[in-house]
């Protein structure tokens, strides 16, 4: 599949994470949940892993990945070693995530989810810009410590902070992020108010605001027949780009349900995108 999105165009393919679930997927409070408690979430680090040695232009991303259940220097250390076998092409979407049963089987504290987070985010970056790298916060420590090989990208592996744009991820992304996953189900004009908000507090941290990018999802429309209909959903993503999104997303399994039709997604995908935005 990742060969195929390469080969339509796709310019970016993103995976979801789960490390574990738990059985209570109905308090999932952004509508009905897609799986089971016991269908396979595959590690999606490991699989972009995979990606990246049958592949050589598609950019790859997690959106997003729990980065508190993994640990600052150990998901430091995997993101850069996956930077490298891809040559420069990772991108790291990161939150808290929902379920709080992944935190007990790891035997985190939930209620401390935002402060790991902010937390791992910082590490991350310091041990990809640092040698030695040092770090002090509330939940990571280290100093005179060194991560090598770095990431191929400059600065390290970019961060897009999920979720929605409270106080907190506001500051995780002045402090910390390269871009920004809005929530799900978030209206096009909430997130142009957003990204205005953002990039108004890059420019009073001195940070470049035209440099923010942002995951902006494409509202789905149905046809006629009450199916997704791709063409007439691809005629919003002018409006998504309009209100700051520098990349536009589609959940491929709107539109497909097995890997055999994943090509022919891809390549109307992209037909359907140049249409309406141009190549």
């Amino acid at each position: 599949m990742a060969r195929a999105a390469e080969d339509a165009g796709i310019d970016r393919v993103v995976l979801v994470d789960h490390v574990v679930m738990g059985p209570h997927t109905d308090k999932y409070v952004w509508g009905r949940f897609p799986t089971p408690p016991e269908a396979p979430w595959a590690e999606p680090l490991t699989l972009l892993a995979a990606m990246a040695a049958v592949t050589e232009r598609v950019k790859l991303a997690t959106g997003i990945l729990i980065a508190p259940l993994r640990g600052a220097t150990l998901l430091a250390k995997q993101a850069a070693t996956l930077d490298q076998i891809s040559n420069g092409r990772l991108e790291l979407g990161v939150a808290c995530g929902w379920q709080r049963e992944e935190y007990d089987a790891a035997g985190l504290d939930w209620n401390q989810r935002g402060q790991l987070l902010t937390d791992t985010l910082a590490a991350c970056k310091a041990l990809w810009t640092q040698t030695p790298a040092a770090f002090t916060s509330e939940t990571v420590n280290f100093t005179d410590t060194y991560l090598m090989p770095r990431p191929v990208q400059q600065g390290g592996v970019p961060l897009w902070i999920g979720g929605s744009l409270n106080k907190r991820n506001l500051q995780r992304i002045v402090e910390s992020g390269d871009g920004w996953i809005p929530i799900m189900g978030l209206s096009t004009p909430d997130m142009a108010r957003d990204v205005t908000t953002i990039r108004q507090a890059l420019a009073d941290a001195g940070r470049d605001p035209a440099a923010l990018r942002v995951q902006g999802p494409i509202p789905m429309t149905k046809g006629d027949d009450g199916a997704f209909d791709l063409a007439r959903t691809m005629e919003n993503a002018p409006a998504v780009i309009e209100a700051g999104a520098t990349t536009v997303q589609l959940p491929i399994q709107a539109f497909c349900s097995n890997a055999k039709d994943a090509p022919a997604f891809f390549a109307a995908a992209r037909r359907a995108f140049d249409t309406v935005v141009g190549s």
